[in-house]
């Protein structure tokens, strides 16, 4: 009985397997079938989702926690299902070779059991995963985006970087302006200060926002960048309008402290509409621009702007050989010379550097580098990479300048070679002479208009001011760029023909000429005789010609509508063509500095001449009679000089210049009393005179200067009996007061040098040049006050100025009696130079404690031993100005 109780006990197990649980065993295959099925429709649903995801990660957006949640199980389960899959498989595999016992069906039936609770898991997950709206949303915005700098190593821009850094600290700036000319490193200095903001360590900011804005201006692009980078849903802006935007723009900046950088903006932008909340107001948000122009600076007021210069020649050497290689460089002894010499065509434009290092790179050769330093010299458009990446950018300042009279006058200045300092004077002269400024039929409006639209260049840093602000420069590059504009983009090389030192120029190359606009040689560059007389049908403009003695036979025989020749400070010049006097189109006409003696008659048919212009030449005695008077549409006369002739008839002329209708602007020297009084009896005359020089008036011991109230320059020289300059009105002497007869005022007087009148005492007559700029006083022998201690009881003049308050220019030069220059103490808010020599009395200079305030002055100059005599009622004063004193010689 002991053996058959086991062996029931088996069977019984057995049979318990086969009844209750034979169901789950025998579904086992299909379900399992089914399993798999439904594993691989939750696989395909995963794989839609993750591509889904990929997109948007790509977008920088992120997954959600739920979809990322669900990713997670589907890959648990798929690893679950195919170990269950797997041991489903090895217990069918042992039933198919016979191995079963009681343990393997308990197994096999709890494996069976759990592939239709698999079943039901997964095919929750495929439904969860069929039913996603959305599996990924924008990422939370990082603080600080980096920007790549493309321009590695950043050199030259420690300096602006740190000022910058520091106003961004200061609670007291809230916008601050970088500007500077075209490629000169804006918007490098611009990313370098975005990536400062990186630092963990610097957390003022909640976040910092970079918006390109570049030309021209769109303002709803800018508003989506900013909302983009906010991080503010698309469909809360996206197709609103601009208002609309502006509102979200406005609802999030305004619970933030943010810096916002603007690179490149062309025009002042209202940062109201588009969104931003005023700075200050308790927040100590921030922005910062990049502008090529100072006006952009202003328009959107700015605390502090601050302009990028060019590179020093070291800095400048150094990107430049980054950016060549040292393998270049290396590749022969005589490159990193060469390389020298290229870099310094650059003149320290950065983006010039980069655009010629890149095109040097390959070049391996010295002869390949001399070709392409010649080129750079010569023809800078044909260097690889010049016209498309530097001249091009570069234009675009140029494209920006409001009208085509501002435009012309900017591609006037590259007739003047490089380097060359411009006197800004003269220039807008021939811009009048061009007629360039012909909507103006006032001369001095013209002038005025002429004087804003340097002002314009030069805030457009397309012109840098140089010597005091009186004549300008324009960067070589600048200038290569303008020529190339000038010249149509290159595709008319002659154009503009502009030769500097170049020698002696055949005949074959004037030829090429026919199609010039404008001609301008300087500096030992001369024409050969030409066997024809040169034909010149389309020449408006011939200049400089600064070393030819004569001109070629028939030189201006076809310049049919010439307007403008100017050939001063040709010294080498004696004769001027009896031919000019054909160029019936001719309007300005500028023989300064020369060294001719006498002018052709013919002159008196340039019935067009505007513009007659003869200072400082010496050799010239007179002029022919009627000469001037003929020119009937002459505006302009100069004949400015510090000698006298004698042969000259200067009565003559006053009369021919009256005869004149149109004659509004006179510069002239006088020699005689009589000249004086011809001057003074004319209304025209003075009403006219801009600029009087008074040389060696033997004879005179008072001028009474009669109703010039248009003069702006006046000199008197060597009037050695002169003791008294009056103002005279109407027959009767005005005498200077607080408040003087406003019709004598000296309203556009600028510039005074009295030099070597002995007998002179005083100039108290000063005090009615409200705007004096330049004072010069030398040689008087007697004059101990410029201004008497009565005159100077009021400091104020009819126009509400102070006494010199526009005084720029103080010169003082052998006055051994002078003690005083004013009565009492003023501010002097303009000033900036003064120079004392040879005034051992002048004790006291009458500077008052505003002085030590002014931003203005730059130098007092003078003899160590005076300076240290000076005597001082605050000793503030002298403590403050010292700084500015530099020692001179004696006389």
């Amino acid at each position: 009985m002991d053996f058959v109780s086991p062996v029931l006990d088996v069977a019984s197990r057995i049979c318990n397997c086969v009844g209750d649980r034979a169901d789950h065993l025998q579904r086992l295959p299909q379900n399992l079938n089914s399993l798999r099925a439904a594993m691989e429709k939750l696989n395909n649903v995963y794989k839609d989702v993750k591509e889904r995801v990929e997109r948007e990660e790509n977008l920088e957006k992120k997954r959600t926690h739920v979809v990322g949640g669900w990713m997670e199980r589907v890959e648990a389960m798929e690893k679950e299902v195919n170990e269950l899959l797997d041991r489903c498989d090895e217990e069918i595999q042992k039933k198919c070779l016979g191995i079963y016992c009681f343990k393997t069906c308990r197994a096999t039936y709890k494996l069976a059991k759990m592939v239709p609770e698999k079943m039901d898991a997964v095919a929750e997950l495929q439904s969860e995963g069929s039913n996603f709206q959305e599996v990924a949303v924008p990422m939370p915005s990082p603080r600080v985006i980096e920007r790549p700098l493309e321009e590695k190593p950043v050199v030259g821009l420690d300096s602006p970087f740190r000022e910058v850094w520091r106003y961004l600290q200061d609670k007291q700036v809230g916008t601050i302006g970088i500007y500077g000319m075209g490629g000169v490193g804006k918007t490098t200095l611009l990313k370098k200060i975005n990536n400062k903001f990186l630092q963990s360590s610097i957390k003022a900011f909640d976040i910092v926002i970079w918006v390109v804005v570049s030309r021209p201006t769109n303002l709803e692009r800018v508003q989506e960048t900013i909302l983009d980078r906010l991080g503010i849903t698309d469909d809360r802006w996206k197709g609103r309008e601009e208002e609309r935007k502006a509102q979200e723009i406005r609802r999030v900046l305004k619970t933030k402290n943010f810096v916002l950088l603007l690179d490149d903006i062309w025009e002042p932008l209202d940062l109201l509409r588009m969104g931003i909340p005023p700075l200050g107001d308790g927040n100590e948000s921030k922005i910062v621009f990049t502008t090529r122009s100072e006006d952009v600076c202003r328009g959107m007021a700015a605390r502090k702007s601050i302009k990028v210069e060019c590179l020093e020649e070291k800095e400048a050497l150094s990107l430049f050989q980054a950016k060549v290689g040292e393998d270049t460089l290396n590749s022969h002894p005589d490159i990193k010379k060469l390389a020298e010499m290229v870099a310094k065509e650059c003149k320290g434009l950065p983006l010039a550097l980069i655009v010629i290092a890149r095109a040097m790179a390959s070049a391996k050769t010295p002869e390949e580098w001399e070709r392409n330093l010649q080129k750079l010299r010569m023809h800078p458009k044909d260097v690889a990479g010049t016209e498309n990446d530097l001249f091009s950018v570069l234009a675009f300042s140029y494209d920006c300048l409001p009208d085509e009279a501002t435009r012309s006058c900017f591609l006037y200045c590259t007739l003047f070679p490089e380097d060359y300092q411009i006197h800004s004077e003269p220039l807008i002269q021939l811009w009048i002479g061009e007629g360039f400024l012909d909507e103006y039929d006032d001369m001095q409006e013209a002038r005025n208009q002429g004087g804003e639209i340097i002002q314009m260049l030069k805030r457009a840093c397309l012109l840098e001011a140089v010597r005091e602000g009186e004549y300008l420069k324009m960067h070589d590059v600048i200038r290569d760029m303008a020529l190339w504009l000038a010249c149509e983009k290159g595709k008319k090389k002659n154009k503009f023909v502009v030769k500097d030192g170049v020698g002696v120029i055949r005949a074959q190359e004037v030829e090429k000429w026919k199609d010039a606009q404008r001609i301008s040689l300087w500096n030992e560059t001369k024409i050969e005789e030409l066997r024809e007389p040169p034909q010149f049908p389309n020449t408006e403009t011939l200049i400089g010609c600064s070393m030819m003695s004569t001109f070629p036979s028939g030189f201006f025989t076809n310049m049919s509508i010439i307007r403008v020749l100017d050939f001063s400070n040709n010294r080498t010049l004696k004769l001027l063509p009896a031919e000019i006097g054909n160029l019936a189109t001719l309007q300005y006409l500028n023989l300064s500095c020369t060294r001719i003696i006498h002018l052709p008659i013919q002159l008196k048919n340039l019935k067009k001449l505007r513009f007659l212009i003869l200072d400082w030449i010496f050799p010239l005695a007179s002029l022919a009679n009627l000469m001037v008077s003929s020119l009937s549409s002459l505006q302009l006369f100069s004949m400015k000089s510090l000698s006298s002739h004698p042969q000259m008839d200067e009565i003559m002329l006053l009369e021919e210049l009256e005869q004149l209708e149109h004659i509004n602007d006179i510069s002239i020297r006088l020699t005689s009393i009589q000249s004086i009084q011809r001057l003074f009896e004319s209304h025209k005359l003075t009403r006219s005179t801009k600029s009087l020089n008074l040389v060696q008036c033997k004879g005179v011991n008072q001028v009474q200067l009669l109703s010039l109230s248009c003069i702006k320059n006046l000199i008197l020289v060597g009037c050695v009996e002169l003791e008294e300059v009056k103002i005279i009105h109407f027959e009767k002497q005005v005498v200077p007061s607080k408040f003087p007869n406003p019709q004598c005022c000296f309203n556009h007087l600028l510039s005074v040098e009295i030099n070597a009148c002995k007998k002179l005492l005083n100039l108290n007559w000063l005090i009615h040049a409200a705007k004096l700029q330049s004072l010069g006083i030398q040689h008087c022998e007697i004059m101990e006050k410029v201004i008497e201690d009565e005159r100077s009881e009021g400091s104020e003049i009819e126009s509400g100025l102070s006494v010199f308050s526009r005084l720029i220019y103080l010169t003082l030069i052998d006055l051994s009696k002078l003690e005083s220059i004013y009565g009492h103490a003023l501010p002097f808010p303009s000033l900036k130079r003064i120079f004392v020599l040879g005034c051992p009395r002048l004790k006291k200079l009458p500077f008052d404690s505003n002085i030590c305030m002014s931003k203005q002055l730059e130098k007092i100059m003078g003899e160590q031993e005076w300076w240290h005599g000076l005597e001082w009622e605050d000793q503030t004063i002298m403590h403050n100005l010292t700084p500015y004193f530099q020692p001179r010689r004696s006389l």
